[in-house]
């Protein structure tokens, strides 16, 4: 009996230990309740989106209740439907929804303030809390210099924000990378291309102290710097060489937008006037051709092009994609969700997506003559290797003309002849020729043959928008999403949740809208553009959701360190290059990625940046680092797609898929110009997760599969790789395999191998020419060959490690 009235008095004292007890007295609506359900339900149950039909933004609506009856009774708390909702059992409650329940004394907050009466005082209306990212963005005052450790020292605000971040959760930040991975971390981060042997030896010889910031600056200056960032804003436009669908017809000059952003980001234009000119380039005052072209990412789309379908329909499935896009990209908003009714997370209403919608439903598409200069150049030299002949082939025919031509009959062959591009405009003037003589079957045949082999003309058209000036469509909601289902007309505008839109003119555009996405007073695009940058250099954005900066997406790691980000990037000018070269002179950049570099040190997903990541390169530069390590690259810069071998059984699925081999070297091009065809994309690139073109991507998947190494061992193209490393490297040094090794390792790493790698690499040499002299019956010293071809097995091996195609 003594000990069962012990447990019931340690349970009494446990309850109130549980649940504070607070005097009816001490409940303030304004400074107890208010706060309560401002934190923890408002963002749910407003007057927006009320869910379970319920808002508690005002007294009026909060004691209505909701879908499941009233929610208080004032004076009854066990009554009170509410408390059922809010007081955990078995360690869950009801609400907050997907959270955690509220704090035993926030219950006994509202269980208090509903028994002394539910006061709510008259005219007092409670707004929703403001999501982070929707707040004003204020450049943060720099942390005071931290010493962690001389080796991290403070070389930009950068580092102070991180600094500050790890001493307060007690880290150890990682040593700086030693300087074969620097230059290799810069190179692939840079130009995604490995650097070669002999940039190797000159940076880590340069003892002075501007050696990194030199190396950067060149980095900087590559023309390839816009190849791979150019590659990373092609998966956010959706590029592709076709149409998509079950017809996926090609795109012949899609590339020539591909070319656009790699020079432009090559020229260092400012990400301001960069989206301008994508969004609303043909609405510039006088556009040039090459602000025409911009317009070219909203091109992008998928298109039916099969006989019969709803025209109306896909134009519309366009149009939302383009919004869909647009608030992807620059506001890292899931506008998509609003679609067919309001944002179920997000204060963006359908309505709201449709004034959106508004601004792209006049933007025709046009064509626009569009050729390179390089194109002139190179047409103008196959054309001067081309006409001698011509010219000769022309002074024979003279020979057979009619004696009695008239100047009217001679202005008409030369009118022929100045137009002249195929064999069947002969027919046209043969009547003035003797062509019974003998010869002119033969010189008919030599100038068709050679008219065959003159150069097409120029004519390269690119894809573009045009603003129609007259027979506008009307924008109206789609009912449920349903585009012939019109419901309320609405006018060009942007979300209220966002500053308001200054238009130049009577009725905004395209125009204004690119404008408005760079307004000093939107919060979004500076917070979307910085993150995205700092995702690429290291891996893993400060927001790790780069698509959603909404309710759903992911917090910042480091809130301070982004906007002081963003603000840095506004007063660079929007400069990329400056705000990249900013990072990755910092400290925190340098650092080791070594998970072990800090030991028994741990912080799940390297969250607070103690390390740089380690992460695989995209599945282009999968292909690059092959082709660089075994010196095939082929290096021009832009231009049409490629088409690497394929096997034939690729290209016989479905539809028959026509695949023109690329002959020479373009075979060898980077792999982000292979043509990339929707329903048949290139399979390597998807092995290693390129995205499908069809939607707009922000981050890429990073897997890890079996396929993938098994890919890398018999794709093609990795196996002549090795052959043709295997072959310079055994051409170098004919006699001494360890120095041949060394060679190849040194190509593919970027580093010489240490003592125990080396010889478990020579173990695998003697072994594979040991095998090959058994199979051939021959002993090993006879074999022709036998180095050679064991070698390329070598350095297979060393092309299917871990560290090949790893960015540390």
């Amino acid at each position: 009996m003594k000990s069962y009235l012990h447990i019931l008095l340690v349970a009494f004292a446990l309850q109130f230990a549980v649940t504070p007890r607070v005097s009816a007295a001490d409940v303030n609506f304004q400074r107890d309740v208010a706060p309560i359900l401002q934190t923890h339900c408002l963002r749910c149950h407003n007057e927006r989106d009320q869910r379970g039909e319920l808002s508690l933004q005002t007294s009026l609506s909060t004691f209505e209740g909701g879908e499941s009856g009233e929610i208080i009774t004032p004076g009854d708390a066990e009554s009170s439907y509410l408390m059922d909702l809010i007081v955990p059992s078995g360690g869950t409650a009801e609400m907050p929804k997907r959270e955690a329940p509220l704090e035993p004394e926030e219950i006994a907050v509202i269980r208090k303030w509903i028994e002394s009466g539910a006061v709510w005082p008259d005219g007092v209306v409670l707004e929703p809390p403001v999501l982070w990212s929707l707040k004003p963005i204020q450049r943060p005052d720099v942390p005071e210099e931290i010493a962690l450790l001389q080796q991290f020292p403070i070389r930009s605000p950068i580092d102070s924000f991180v600094a500050a971040r790890l001493t307060e959760a007690g880290l150890t930040p990682a040593a700086e990378a030693d300087r074969h991975t620097l230059i290799r971390r810069l190179y692939l981060d840079l130009a995604g291309l490995p650097p070669l042997p002999g940039a190797v030896e000159l940076f880590v010889n340069d003892t002075s102290a501007t050696a990194y910031e030199n190396l950067v600056d060149d980095l900087l200056d590559s023309p390839h710097f816009g190849e791979q960032w150019g590659r990373h804003w092609l998966d956010l436009a959706r590029y592709a060489d076709s149409e998509g669908y079950l017809g996926d017809s090609e795109r012949p000059h899609a590339w020539v937008y591909r070319e656009w952003v790699i020079n432009a980001i090559n020229d260092d234009m400012p990400f301001d006037q960069f989206t301008i000119e994508q969004l609303a380039g043909d609405l510039l005052d006088e556009p040039t051709v090459e602000q025409k072209v911009a317009t070219g990412f909203h091109r992008n789309t998928l298109r039916n092009t099969e006989a019969g379908v709803d025209l109306e329909l896909y134009r519309t499935k366009e149009i939302v994609d383009r919004v869909n896009t647009t608030g992807m990209v620059w506001l890292g908003l899931t506008l998509g969700c609003a679609e067919c009714h309001d944002h179920k997370n997000d204060p963006i209403s359908q309505k709201e997506f449709y004034q959106l919608y508004a601004f792209f439903n006049n933007a025709d598409e046009v064509g626009v003559t569009a050729t390179r200069p390089w194109e002139i150049v190179e047409h103008k030299q196959k054309m001067d290797a081309w006409q001698p002949t011509w010219d000769k082939l022309l002074q024979e025919l003279k020979g057979y003309e009619s004696p009695d031509l008239t100047p009217e009959q001679q202005a008409e062959v030369a009118a022929v002849f100045k137009s002249y591009r195929k064999a069947s405009h002969l027919s046209k003037i043969e009547k003035f020729y003797r062509t019974k003589d003998a010869g002119w079957k033969s010189l008919r045949a030599r100038m068709t043959a050679h008219l065959e082999k003159r150069p097409a003309p120029l004519g390269t058209k690119a894809r573009a928008f045009a603003e129609r000036t007259k027979d506008r469509r009307e924008t109206y909601i789609h009912v449920r999403g349903v585009y012939n289902r019109p419901g309320e007309v609405v006018e060009l505008a942007t979300p209220r949740v966002l500053p308001p839109l200054h238009s130049r003119g009577a009725e905004p555009d395209r125009f204004d809208l690119a404008r408005w996405l760079f307004d000093e007073s939107n919060p979004l695009t500076a917070r979307v553009a910085a993150n995205r940058i700092w995702h690429q250099l290291f891996g893993v954005g400060l927001v790790s959701t780069p698509n959603d900066f909404g309710t759903q997406g992911a917090k910042p790691s480091h809130p301070l360190l982004l906007d002081w980000l963003a603000t840095e990037y506004r007063q660079l000018g929007w400069s990329r290059k400056a705000l990249i070269r900013e990072i990755v002179l910092s400290s925190t950049y340098r650092m080791s990625s070594a998970s072990n570099s800090v030991p028994g040190q741990d912080d799940a997903g390297n969250l607070l940046l103690w390390r740089q990541n380690s992460f695989r390169v995209n599945a282009e530069s999968v292909r690059d680092l092959h082709l660089t390590a075994s010196g095939l690259l082929d290096r021009t810069i832009g231009r049409q797609g490629i088409r690497p071998p394929l096997p034939s059984f690729v290209t016989e699925v479905g539809r028959s898929v026509k695949w023109p081999v690329s002959k020479g070297s373009d075979r060898y091009r980077r792999g982000m110009y292979i043509f990339f065809k929707r329903t048949v994309p290139y399979p390597m690139l998807m092995t290693f997760d390129a995205p499908d073109a069809n939607i707009s991507c922000s981050r890429r998947e990073r897997s890890n599969t079996p396929l993938q190494a098994l890919t890398l061992l018999n794709d093609p193209v990795f196996y002549e790789c090795a052959q043709e490393l295997g072959r310079k490297a055994v051409e170098r040094f004919p006699e001494q395999p360890e120095d041949t090794i060394s060679l190849m390792f040194f190509r593919c790493l970027g580093r010489q191998p240490a003592e125990h790698e080396l010889k478990t690499l020579m173990a695998a040499y003697h072994d594979l020419v040991a095998l090959k002299a058994k199979e051939s019956g021959v002993a090993a010293d006879n074999l022709d060959h036998s180095g050679r071809d064991a070698m390329t097995t070598v350095a297979r091996i060393v092309m299917n490690l871990d560290e090949f195609i790893t960015r540390d």
